[in-house]
């Protein structure tokens, strides 16, 4: 099992929300499952750029700290479908005011964003 070189600092909130909320689709996952139930595939088709196994990875994840639930149906064929729990609504309005500021913010954090990376796409 993968063991991390450097600990984790868990002394203070913002440490602790960063261990666990920490992955490039984790935000985009919790935000479009907010909207209604998902099934991976809706995910994936919501989030083009992440292959499925990143975002099972991070699903389960997500789900191992409580803040989606996973049903699956047994039938074939298989059926999966995810939703928040109380504890996953709880970061929806961080999530949204988060995406809020970075959407007024947006001319400007392209700029920087390019200024500091020449390869970046924009």
């Amino acid at each position: 099992m993968y063991q991390k070189k450097i600990p984790i600092e868990l002394n203070c909130g913002l440490d602790l929300a960063k261990e666990v909320l920490s992955g490039k689709w984790k935000f985009h996952l919790l935000y479009f499952i907010s909207e209604g139930i998902k099934r991976p595939s809706e995910l994936q088709r919501k989030i083009p750029g992440a292959t499925r196994r990143v975002l099972n990875v991070q699903l389960n994840e997500l789900e191992g700290y409580g803040f989606v639930t996973k049903k699956v149906h047994v039938e074939l064929p298989l059926k999966v479908e995810y939703s928040l729990t109380a504890f996953g609504n709880s970061v929806i309005p961080l999530i949204t005011a988060l995406g809020k500021w970075g959407d007024d913010h947006q001319d400007r954090l392209r700029q920087l964003i390019a200024k500091s990376n020449r390869w970046v796409k924009m």
